[in-house]
């Protein structure tokens, strides 16, 4: 039992009210008159276990990658509700009815908008792996994008495929413009231009890269040693400390660490390797070499023996 206040009984004019959850009632505790009857609004059910507690008659949360939400319906044309099997006449006119079913869902333009871009966005976020709350966030937004009416007469494969860059960023995911465009089909530049129309008109701002969440993907691409991976790790932190890495590319910059942790650790990788597995090229992978080793005081790569540096090359039988 609870002591409420904030109103008064109607028959002797007490302020002591009573409400009595057990009974569902409110009574008056003065003169016993039962002033109203409580809904209980609380489960039906009791629970017997701490397993029980958490019960729920709500069904799962909203779904932004789906184009309906998760809230549509679907027809069972086979079986009625019992169970059981249903005769050929009622199976063709479940099967119609199911197709005026979808024909209505996707009747309005945004509607079938969103049907044709979120298949394209679930086949793109499961080529390229990323977890369910990126693609959740993608998802979020490009109804943003299309609300705001920044679609019309554009590319819908170009908006999803910038969504989801945009989504990579956003959660810190090293996933780069030029994977995310090769698998969506569309060109890189097509791409670019529709990511930075949505960073202008939605206002999104984006974190900056860090290099160091690029070396693991880039070291397993060359199969290297875990102790090479920390060390270019390391090689990263001691370069950012002394401030001198602002304005430099990412990915050049771990794949110039990793390229110095492998010469240190010796593990024989070509320039021409590493700058593959990073997706730049050799002439940015020595730019940051010749870089990383005037702030760090490494030993040059001129005054490493060759046999460090690049494999030996091996000569064809005769």
């Amino acid at each position: 039992m609870e002591t409420t206040s904030g109103h008064v009984c109607p028959k002797c004019g007490g302020a002591h009210i009573i409400r009595d959850v057990d009974a569902g009632e409110e009574v008056c505790g003065r003169c016993g008159l039962v002033i109203s009857e409580l809904i209980d609004s609380g489960a039906e059910w009791r629970a017997f276990e701490f397993s029980e507690l958490g019960r729920s008659r709500a069904g799962q949360a909203l779904t932004p990658s789906l184009w309906d939400g998760g809230m549509s319906t679907s027809f069972n044309c086979l079986r009625d509700g019992n169970g059981k099997p249903l005769k050929l006449g009622e199976i063709d006119k479940m099967y119609r009815l199911k197709k005026y079913d979808n024909r209505s869902k996707i009747n309005d333009t945004q509607a079938r908008n969103l049907s044709i871009a979120m298949s394209e966005l679930s086949r793109l976020t499961s080529a390229i792996h990323i977890p369910e709350t990126a693609r959740n966030n993608a998802a979020v937004i490009y109804r943003r994008a299309l609300n705001k009416d920044m679609i019309r007469g554009r590319s819908i494969d170009s908006f999803v495929a910038a969504c989801v860059y945009a989504a990579c960023r956003l959660q810190g995911i090293p996933r780069p413009l030029k994977v995310i465009a090769a698998e969506s089909h569309r060109p890189v530049g097509d791409v670019a231009r529709t990511y930075r129309l949505l960073l202008t008109d939605l206002g999104l701002k984006m974190p900056l890269n860090e290099s160091e969440k690029f070396i693991p993907s880039i070291a397993a691409k060359l199969r290297l040693t875990r102790t090479t991976e920390q060390h270019a790790v390391e090689i990263l932190r001691e370069g950012k400390t002394r401030q001198r890495l602002s304005g430099k590319d990412p990915r050049g910059l771990a794949a110039a660490a990793l390229y110095l942790s492998c010469i240190l650790n010796r593990e024989k990788r070509t320039q021409k390797e590493v700058a593959a597995a990073a997706g730049t090229t050799e002439v940015t992978l020595r730019n940051r070499v010749k870089g990383l080793e005037g702030l760090l005081c490494v030993v040059p790569i001129e005054n490493i023996p060759p046999a460090l540096v690049e494999p030996p090359m091996v000569s064809g039988a005769k």
